[in-house]
């Protein structure tokens, strides 16, 4: 399946990613960007699916239900970065920023706010109880290079 943005576009496949406690599905948020690495179109961030309980290559579109946790809220390009609003954070804006890396393939950098301070956000795991979300765990690098985590209670 292919989840590029047009036929001129490029995709950066993986940006950051959101787990979930009960399997080992994930849902990865990719950008298409053009042949400078910058973002395409008004809305060039999308969810997708990896479904690795099936195998370590399927991948699936979000589903319409899905869309309340693992969706996009506001999507905002500016140059180089997009600001996103996830549905399920929305008051925890999220910045990927686009560039050509060292090798020549476009790249890109996610930051967000973790514990209160400007971090590479790296993964959001959705803890599940019986009923909806328990928590979530917020993960990613500080400017130091050593592990930050955040809890957020639902």
């Amino acid at each position: 399946m292919s989840l590029a943005a047009s036929a001129r576009a490029a995709e950066i496949r993986s940006t950051f990613v959101v787990s979930k406690s009960e399997n080992k599905n994930q849902v990865h948020y990719a950008i298409a960007v053009d042949d400078a690495c910058l973002p395409v179109g008004p809305n060039p961030v999308k969810p997708y699916w990896r479904m690795l309980d099936q195998s370590s290559t399927e991948v699936q579109r979000i589903m319409v239900r899905e869309q309340r946790l693992y969706g996009i809220a506001e999507q905002r390009v500016e140059g180089a970065s997009v600001r996103i609003r996830l549905r399920a954070l929305p008051s925890r804006p999220i910045t990927i920023t686009t560039s050509r890396g060292a090798n020549g393939t476009c790249v890109a950098t996610t930051t967000a706010l973790i514990n209160g301070k400007p971090s590479r956000l790296y993964n959001i795991l959705v803890a599940l109880k019986l009923f909806g979300v328990d928590h979530l765990l917020v993960t990613g690098w500080s400017p130091d290079g050593s592990i930050v985590r955040e809890r957020i209670d639902r």
